[in-house]
């Protein structure tokens, strides 16, 4: 979310409970307010996260804090159907019907103990979905005031195409990274600068610091040069890479940890000069860019 009242840094929070960290609802509550306190006010959830229990958790920390619900921005996903304790479904798919949009939207509401979402996405896309009936059923949410606003994670430029012709799509969450560069080349980024479409980015770090391959080596003796160079740290780094991107990217990142959490605002403070820039993505790619 980039716009002038969104931080430009996402807290990603699948994490934060069953899924990860299991965090107390006073640990939740710090964190949130933490978080505030770096300047990042936008939060990404999912309905799926933690089971379907993380949106809960959160909500009740954040009931505890005293932060103003126009302070920060709420992202949630709906539509994966997934096999657990909370909801025994018989196989995991998605479903964009206009009764389960509907009953997510207002379960989120609930979990979350806000009136309203900032930002309600498609969580991944199907190849059941019925782009009449998807806009039919945002327009009435919207009408309501129970989502800000619409957009979609995952999804191609073709499946944003189809959605659009019923409904205006505002953001794609999309996977991107110096070490998943697809979306430099396949088109998406280009589109949603066309459209107007603001970008955030999950799991903008990569694989860098999880896995151990030849493509990380290369990345990292690049890194170690230019972290001399701009006294910074290599998530600094790979997050500015990707912040310098014309499509104006918003990271959302995946962290629990305050000293990571400190890292990460001050990426965006980073100018990488343009030889750096495609140091990095030469390094990636592991040859000479065409």
């Amino acid at each position: 979310m980039n716009k002038e009242s969104d931080s430009k840094i996402i807290s990603g929070t699948m994490t934060w409970g069953k899924w990860g960290m299991n965090l107390s609802t006073h640990e939740m509550q710090d964190l949130i307010e933490y978080n505030l306190e770096l300047g990042i006010n936008s939060f990404d959830h999912a309905d799926i996260y933690g089971g379907y229990t993380t949106e809960t958790e959160f909500g009740k920390a954040f009931q505890l804090s005293s932060i103003q619900r126009e302070k920060i921005k709420l992202i949630t996903k709906c539509g994966i159907q997934y096999p657990s304790d909370l909801r025994p479904v018989k196989i995991k798919h998605y479903d964009y019907s206009t009764k389960h949009i509907r009953f997510s939207v207002e379960n989120s509401l609930r979990n979350l103990k806000t009136e309203y979402i900032d930002a309600f996405l498609l969580h991944r896309p199907s190849p059941l979905m019925n782009p009449d009936e998807i806009g039919s059923i945002i327009s009435e949410l919207k009408t309501e005031g129970k989502i800000k606003e619409f957009g979609v994670s995952n999804f191609t430029r073709s499946q944003i195409e189809l959605l659009s012709a019923s409904t205006n799509i505002e953001y794609n969450q999309i996977e991107c990274s110096a070490t998943n560069t697809d979306s430099l080349t396949n088109g998406i980024l280009d589109y949603c600068q066309l459209k107007k479409i603001n970008v955030m980015a999950w799991s903008p770090l990569g694989s860098y610091f999880k896995v151990l391959d030849v493509k990380k080596n290369r990345i990292k003796s690049i890194l170690e040069k230019l972290c001399q160079k701009y006294s910074c740290q290599e998530d600094q780094l790979l997050l500015a890479w990707l912040i310098k991107h014309p499509a104006r990217i918003s990271p959302v990142i995946g962290t629990t940890k305050k000293k990571r959490l400190l890292s990460s605002v001050k990426a965006k403070f980073i100018n990488l000069e343009i030889t750096d820039w495609f140091s990095i993505l030469e390094a990636s790619w592991g040859k000479r860019i065409p």
